[in-house]
């Protein structure tokens, strides 16, 4: 009888593991990432599934394009009617400046209400594939500032990009909609 315990426990262990737990293949959830978040709390990408994200990427000191990028997401999750399923991530594209207290100090300037808001940092070889499987382009200047795209994400509950957006300082409507029909909220 312990052996056929055994042996069933042995292959229930190596079963794979229901569908529904794998990740789709097209799921930015797949990179092996781990980011550090405002509070200084690690969590790996994908530990973010299970909800819908609006993404995009900044960097802390920047006095121009992110700014209005963090504006831009706070005004479109407004337009979509506050949805209470949709949660906010900018990841930072300078890990060497951006702090934990640096992302901690950006949340409480920008008034980023940490229920729905993540800022975070990645290691420095975690960045650039992390970018580019986000379709952001960046590179850092002489002064150590950054040129870089500007474009808002909104993934599903498993990490697939649903819609993109590369208007900053003002909603888009098509992306907006987009959020309402993913995350409800008000019309």
């Amino acid at each position: 009888m312990n052996r056929l315990l055994l042996l069933l426990c042995t292959l229930c262990l190596a079963l794979p593991l229901h569908a529904a737990d794998a990740l789709p293949g097209d799921s930015v959830y797949q990179l092996p990432v781990t980011l550090t978040d405002q509070a200084g709390h690690p969590a790996p990408l994908a530990a973010r599934r299970g909800q819908p994200q609006l993404v995009s990427m900044f960097y802390a000191s920047c006095t121009m394009v992110c700014p209005m990028i963090i504006e831009t997401m706070k005004a479109t999750r407004h337009a979509a009617g506050d949805p209470a399923a949709l949660r906010l991530l900018a990841v930072s594209f300078d890990p060497a400046r951006d702090s934990v207290a640096r992302l901690a100090d950006y949340a409480g300037r920008h008034q980023l209400d940490p229920r729905w808001w993540t800022l975070a940092r990645a290691e420095p070889g975690d960045v650039r594939p992390l970018a580019a499987l986000l379709g952001v382009q960046y590179r850092q200047l002489p002064d150590g500032d950054f040129n870089h795209s500007s474009v808002l994400l909104l993934l599903d509950a498993d990490g697939r990009v649903v819609a993109r957006s590369t208007i900053i300082g003002r909603t888009d409507p098509e992306f907006v909609a987009a959020v309402r029909r993913l995350a409800g909220g008000r019309p």
